[in-house]
């Protein structure tokens, strides 16, 4: 009896001890793949980390710059109130612009031109107009010729076209520059030379009436010669850079008037200088103190 006893609880303890053994091994896995998810989470935590150190790096320069220019456009705000005269005032859908100080230099040269010229312009582009056109005479003519109708002055988007009667530059039939307009070339010159930034053309345009000599074929011959005779002056006499000159010949096919009278082809028979400034730089060299003043 005493054996059986002991026998029995002999296998009841190794049974006791299989199922806890067992029970070990699987608590021992599971531990192994709790430190195994906790390394890798650990690693993902860390690669966030350094993640979210980088994206809080990019925000604090992102932050840095919008100040920066903040600063900036605080400080340009402020010198721009400081100084009217950097101002800009726009002129036309085309975007031309001149600074405030220019406008107003421009409002007291139209207070000294005649009421009824002022009357024509309806907008800025024309005052400006007006105002250019004003000053660019008083600066080449000046009361150096006889007849200051014989040169006309106009402008248009910048483009400044000043129209020079055949009478002031060419003798009848002729091709070759009369002495009496050098002072007239020497004006345009100095203007031409004060500002590098400016082309000068050159066009001529002649009457309806035919011409053949020995050494015209015919009025785009004449008109062409003209053109190229004025050109070599500038260059040569008056030292203006040739790659700013062009020379062109319209011949008599862009008539001011119909060729039928004396005084229609007079006024047909011109050379027209072209030059395309920039506006606030070409107004300053235009104005002074002579000009705008009573």
């Amino acid at each position: 009896m005493n054996k059986l006893l002991v026998l029995t609880i002999v296998s009841a303890l190794l049974f006791t001890s299989c199922v806890s053994k067992k029970k070990y091994v699987t608590l021992e896995q599971n531990l192994t793949d709790c430190k195994g998810m906790l390394q890798l989470t650990t690693l993902e935590k860390e690669e966030l980390e350094a993640r979210f150190a980088k994206i809080e790096k990019r925000v604090t320069e992102y932050n840095s710059k919008i100040n920066s220019l903040r600063d900036t456009n605080e400080s340009l705000s402020q010198n721009l109130q400081q100084s009217n005269d950097e101002k800009l005032v726009l002129v036309d859908d085309n975007l031309i612009v001149i600074s405030k100080n220019v406008r107003d230099k421009m409002n007291v040269t139209l207070s000294q031109m005649p009421p009824e010229e002022l009357a024509t312009a309806t907008t800025l582009k024309d005052s400006i107009n007006l105002a250019l056109s004003y000053n660019l005479k008083k600066k080449i003519v000046s009361g150096d010729f006889d007849d200051n109708d014989d040169i006309k002055v106009g402008i248009d988007k910048t483009v400044v076209m000043i129209s020079v009667a055949d009478n002031l530059l060419f003798k009848t039939g002729s091709y070759r520059v009369n002495p009496k307009a050098f002072k007239l070339l020497q004006k345009l010159a100095d203007v031409a030379n004060s500002e590098p930034s400016m082309d000068v053309m050159i066009e001529g345009h002649t009457d309806s009436r035919t011409i053949n000599t020995v050494c015209l074929n015919d009025n785009w011959d004449l008109s062409v010669k003209r053109a190229t005779s004025i050109v070599r002056l500038l260059q040569e006499k008056y030292n203006i850079d040739p790659s700013r000159l062009i020379a062109s010949g319209r011949s008599s096919y862009i008539p001011l008037t119909d060729n039928d009278s004396k005084e229609n082809r007079a006024r047909n028979r011109r050379t027209n200088i072209i030059i395309l400034p920039n506006l606030n730089k070409f107004f300053a060299l235009l104005e002074s103190e002579e000009h705008i003043l009573p």
